[in-house]
């Protein structure tokens, strides 16, 4: 139980830092683990902290690529690595999945709130007609201002571990 209070805070904290300042700091991620790992420690034993080191690298390892690939910020892949800390594997993984469908969910109100929605969707009918006829559009579909864009993906990250936390295991289906 002590393991989730933790995790509440911990998500309190990230969503209010990554809404304000688009930042999950360092300083607020370590301490936490390390809190974590010592409370694996002497309620779990040494195996209770095997588990928390292999759900932060399973919790890592999710976000790394994206990472990588420029697509996600370093906060939240660790934001992610310190929930698998807490809460172990089978948790982050779950989180994971839901992380995802909230993200996909934001990202769509995103598109359809943000300025100039006509022009993309009109720009959208374009490439599909185009790829009806059999040709290639695809520079019709690139937009500057869009690939600047960004949103707080620890919202998201915050959403999928809430919603493990009080419906485990429960695909939102």
């Amino acid at each position: 139980m002590w393991s989730t209070y933790l995790l509440i805070f911990l998500l309190i904290i990230c969503v209010i830092t990554d809404l304000r300042e688009r930042k999950i700091y360092n300083a607020v991620l370590f301490p936490f683990l390390l809190v974590a790992l010592i409370l694996q420690l002497f309620t779990e034993g040494l195996s209770g902290v095997t588990g928390a080191l292999l759900g932060m690298t399973v919790g890592l390892g999710i976000l790394l690529i994206p990472y990588l690939l420029g697509g996600m910020g370093a906060g939240d892949v660790k934001l992610l690595a310190v929930i698998g800390g807490i809460k172990g594997i089978e948790f982050v993984l779950f989180t994971s999945l839901y992380m995802a469908l909230a993200g996909g969910i934001f990202a769509l109100l995103i598109l359809l709130f943000r300025k100039g929605l006509k022009a993309r969707f009109t720009k959208v009918l374009y490439f599909l007609h185009g790829l009806r006829s059999g040709m290639r559009l695809t520079h019709i579909l690139h937009d500057n201002e869009a690939l600047k864009t960004t949103y707080p993906y620890g919202v998201a990250i915050a959403v999928g571990a809430l919603y493990q936390a009080f419906f485990p295991g429960i695909l939102p289906i």
